[in-house]
C-alpha cells in the first residue's frame, strides 16, 4: 500500500511540476533542479529562485519519492537538470523535496 502511495503523490508531484513549467513559461531547454531540504534550506530556496514546487514528506518515504520523481522527470519536456542530496544531515532533519530553476531568481 505505502508504495502506491508514493507512486501516487510522484505522479502528482511531477503533473504539478509540469503544470508550472508551463504557466510560467518554461523554454524547452529549461529543466527543473530537485533537492532534498530541511525546512530552513525551503525557506531559504522559495526567497532565491521563482518559481518552486515543494512538498513535504515523512523522511521515511522522502528517499523513495526522491528517486521516483527523478525517473519521472527524465521522460518528459520540462525534465530534470540536476539532483542534489543533502547527504551530511540526518536523514529525520530532510523534510522537503523542493523543485527550482537555478536560471530563474526571483526578483
Amino acid at each position: 500500500m505505502r508504495e502506491q502511495t508514493t507512486e501516487l503523490k510522484a505522479r502528482e508531484y511531477v503533473f504539478d511540476l509540469g503544470n508550472c513549467a508551463k504557466e510560467n513559461g518554461f523554454k524547452t531547454d529549461e529543466r527543473w533542479e530537485l533537492s532534498l531540504t530541511t525546512a530552513e534550506e525551503k525557506t531559504s530556496i522559495e526567497k532565491r529562485y521563482f518559481p518552486t514546487v515543494a512538498i513535504r514528506v515523512m523522511p521515511e518515504v522522502l528517499g523513495e519519492l526522491f528517486r521516483l520523481v527523478k525517473m519521472k522527470l527524465a521522460d518528459i519536456k520540462y525534465g530534470l537538470s540536476k539532483t542534489r542530496e543533502n547527504e551530511s544531515l540526518a536523514g529525520d532533519e530532510l523534510q522537503y523535496l523542493i523543485a527550482f530553476n537555478p536560471n530563474r531568481p526571483r526578483r
